[in-house]
């Protein structure tokens, strides 16, 4: 198998289903990426445990980057299919920590996806 997120080996955090590495394009310092261990292609097709498990992940990934880097916000998100912007076919949830001043105007936050919709 070719997918590289299969291969991952530094994890920060994981449970039996799930695993959290930091991303290697990270938007900010501390962006993790959480994972399903089973190769699974899109969000809508994992399992319910395995949604469980990387909201678990989640939720511990926020108290870790808490600590470590006490931000100011977060972004949650995920790509589902190439035409909104996934480039690696193995389902990952990006835990991205935000900071005051990271950008001029942060509202919007998400829908910046479409830049001329972010601001409404």
């Amino acid at each position: 198998m070719s997918c590289v997120f299969c291969k991952i080996n530094n994890i920060v955090l994981e449970n039996d289903l799930a695993m959290t590495f930091y991303d290697k394009y990270p938007v900010n310092e501390g962006h993790l990426l959480i994972i399903p261990k089973r190769h699974v292609v899109q969000y809508f097709d994992l399992t319910e445990r395995e949604r469980k498990a990387i909201d678990q992940l989640l939720f511990e990934g926020k108290s870790l980057l808490d600590e470590q880097y006490q931000p100011d916000g977060y972004n949650i998100g995920v790509n589902c299919g190439e035409e909104a912007g996934q480039t690696i076919f193995h389902v990952h949830v990006h835990l991205i920590p935000r900071f005051k001043g990271d950008m001029d105007d942060p509202r919007g936050g998400v829908r910046g996806v479409i830049p001329e919709k972010r601001i409404y």
